[in-house]
């Protein structure tokens, strides 16, 4: 062995004893979703944006819904032909209300007085006919961001009840970026400032508006928002449907059929 070798040797047992066996990466944690709402822990609620994306994980995890077999299949079929594709950007559902069904959607889609042009049924092979008529925006507002768009045609289906009450799993069935009508599935995380949060709940551009549903196929709240990201961190979040009916003139409390 040269002079070196004996030197290297040492410098080399040294250097692994003075930076020993390498720490397990700590897992990235989430910050909770609900706290004081001043607090550093609670997102901010910034104007959305229907171009946002939220894909949850590093796939997008939706399914064409005539040929969804998941945990919603014994509801899903009765709830599916109440969502709409709004102005080919947004989604909606036909929700039922005392004065009589109407859209409801996410206010950041449409503007007070207009009229959008809605379709029903656009699916992979549609089990009917798609129906597409107009509407007139009749509510609008940011916060809560909703709207409610009255129907010149009302189609034949079943509009949806509205809920407060949440379960563990969630479902919302929209049309990412104005493509055929698809249903995704999540977990509840929590609810609170008129929010609710859920997570591994897959949305992209085309899903703002659409009915966040609960186990029963009930309508928790609005999709409106996405903090996912492709490393499956971070969650969306909509308005309720307890917040909408408290500031909307036309939904009565009554309207919110299962509490």
């Amino acid at each position: 062995m040269t002079p070196w070798g004996p030197l290297l040797a040492g410098t080399l047992l040294l250097g692994v004893a003075a930076c020993g066996p390498k720490e397990p990466a700590t897992p990235q944690v989430d910050p909770p979703v609900c706290g004081n709402p001043t607090g550093a822990g609670v997102p901010a609620r910034q104007r959305p944006e229907v171009s946002g994306l939220s894909q949850c994980g590093p796939t997008e995890d939706f399914t064409p819904i005539n040929s969804y077999q998941g945990e919603f299949a014994d509801v899903v079929q009765d709830t599916e032909d109440a969502v709409v594709l709004i102005d080919g950007r947004c989604t909606g559902t036909l929700i039922e209300a005392s004065a009589g069904p109407v859209v409801l959607t996410a206010g950041h889609c449409v503007g007070l007085g207009d009229r959008s042009l809605l379709v029903f049924n656009f699916e992979d092979a549609p089990d009917g006919d798609p129906l597409v008529t107009e509407g007139v925006v009749i509510e609008q507002a940011l916060e809560p961001d909703y709207a409610l768009i009255q129907l010149d045609v009302l189609p034949e289906v079943t509009p949806v009840l509205l809920t407060t009450r949440a379960s563990e799993r969630l479902a919302i069935i929209q049309h990412p970026r104005g493509r055929h009508k698809v249903i995704a599935e999540g977990g509840y995380l929590d609810s609170c400032n008129q929010l609710v949060y859920y997570t591994d709940l897959d949305t992209l551009v085309g899903s703002s508006g659409a009915g966040v549903l609960n186990r029963q196929g009930h309508l928790l709240g609005v999709h409106t928002d996405g903090d996912c990201d492709k490393n499956g961190h971070g969650n969306n979040r909509g308005w309720t449907a307890a917040a909408i009916v408290e500031a909307s003139p036309y939904l009565q409390s009554a309207d919110i059929a299962d509490r």
